[in-house]
């Protein structure tokens, strides 16, 4: 046995069906379309959501709702992970770049956990709770 030899296992493979040869090829004629119709022709497309002519479902469901396009969307950081941030970088000064995971986010700090030493935080707004919990411990916030 050798490389010329080889063949693909009985019935793995198949022949090509060659449509639109002709009348004695059993595929000509209509070429295996059908008679007639969008669906015969070349270059026919369905439509995304046609559903044969009944009310599609997206236009059968209101529309709902609406975006605001002046939404300032902030991301909100606790006490507790600034307390984190703060003993695993071993520093007082968490400025807005240490915050930010890229340069367009808005940073809130928020009132969750509690804060053990003073903390001088740079951030974009700030809730009353958190506010008060960092300046009670001797901590400056900066709002930009």
């Amino acid at each position: 046995m050798d490389l010329s030899n080889l063949k693909p296992a009985q019935g793995s493979t198949k022949s090509r069906k060659r449509i639109g040869r002709g009348q004695g090829s059993g595929y000509g004629g209509t070429s295996t379309r059908g008679h007639k119709g969008a669906k015969s022709r070349s270059g026919y497309h369905r439509k995304v959501g046609f559903e044969g002519g009944q009310m599609p479902l997206y236009r059968l469901l209101p529309k709902f709702g609406f975006k605001n396009i002046n939404r300032v969307e902030y991301i909100g950081v606790n006490l507790d992970t600034l307390q984190q941030l703060s003993e695993k970088l071993n520093t007082k000064d968490l400025a807005l770049e240490l915050l930010q995971n890229n340069k367009n986010e808005r940073i809130k700090i928020l009132g969750r956990g509690e804060v053990k030493s003073a903390l001088n935080v740079t951030a974009n707004a700030i809730s009353k709770v958190a506010k008060e919990a960092i300046e009670a411990k001797g901590g400056v916030v900066t709002i930009i």
